[in-house]
């Protein structure tokens, strides 16, 4: 595969993913106000996270928006992951996948060009959250969001290579709504995105605890609380890289053409 060749597939495909974006501008505003709505309206009515009402005084429910704001930037990357997901659960059905995979490129490519336009969707999705946020007295350091914005993407990338591996699954878009929320709910709720660990190890939820502590959603969650704070944290970094090349790798595998073809009887020997 030649350099120019690859430049010029990345921008076919990726390109193709922000026309489809740059022309439906709803998508931008819905996945704006869920996440909003969650961070105003949920963030005042939620009563005793950290041991104190979050309703008055009005600087405990301001640091808990903060608190909120990383794991609804994965709340947004996660899904705009399914969405994506579901673009090529549609590119399947009307043979526009056959076409791409039939391309005389390496498949992983092709899988990699659809995986980083939706990554970058997705961040730039979560930068427009960030802005959005900061209207409503959001303020982070500048350092700190220089330093999360490749956290982001690797976050991106991970959730997006998720969505890879459920259009590999999902046979019918009269199906994909309910594999969205059997996905997007556990992953959601049970991670770090509106509570921290200890107060589900306090509380004495241990299988939820445990959950939550497996789930890659919240280390994808704590890698952009820590790095909004001027920190990488290692632990959680390493877990979604490995996720992003075991979801990856499972989609390569799922989009294999000759997975599950019955071999052809060779010549009968003599």
């Amino acid at each position: 595969m030649k350099a120019a060749h690859a430049l010029r597939a990345l921008r076919a495909v990726a390109g193709r993913e922000l026309q489809s974006f740059a022309r439906q501008p709803g998508r931008l505003l819905s996945a704006l106000v869920r996440p909003l709505l969650w961070l105003l309206v949920f963030a005042a009515g939620f009563q005793n996270v950290f041991g104190v009402a979050i309703a008055p005084p009005y600087e405990t429910y301001i640091e808990y928006r903060v608190y909120l704001l990383p794991g609804l930037l994965g709340m947004v990357a996660l899904f705009n992951g399914m969405q994506s997901s579901l673009a090529m659960v549609y590119d399947r059905e009307m043979g526009v996948m056959r076409l791409l995979l039939t391309a005389p490129l390496p498949r992983w490519w092709i899988l990699a060009c659809k995986l980083m336009g939706g990554a970058t969707l997705s961040l730039a999705q979560m930068l427009a959250f960030l802005l959005a946020a900061w209207a409503f007295s959001i303020e982070l350091l500048p350092a700190g969001l220089l330093l999360a914005l490749p956290v982001f993407l690797l976050s991106a990338l991970m959730l997006g290579a998720l969505g890879l591996v459920l259009s590999v699954y999902v046979k019918q878009l009269e199906n994909f709504a309910g594999t969205m929320n059997f996905v997007i709910f556990p992953m959601f709720f049970l991670s770090t995105a509106l509570y921290p660990l200890w107060k589900l190890q306090e509380s004495g939820a241990w299988i939820v605890h445990l959950l939550a502590r497996f789930n890659p959603f919240t280390h994808a969650v704590e890698a952009m609380r820590f790095a909004l704070y001027g920190r990488w944290l290692a632990e959680s970094l390493l877990v979604v890289a490995a996720c992003t090349v075991v979801f990856f790798a499972a989609a390569l595998w799922g989009y294999d053409p000759q997975r599950g073809t019955p071999r052809r009887p060779g010549p009968p020997r003599e």
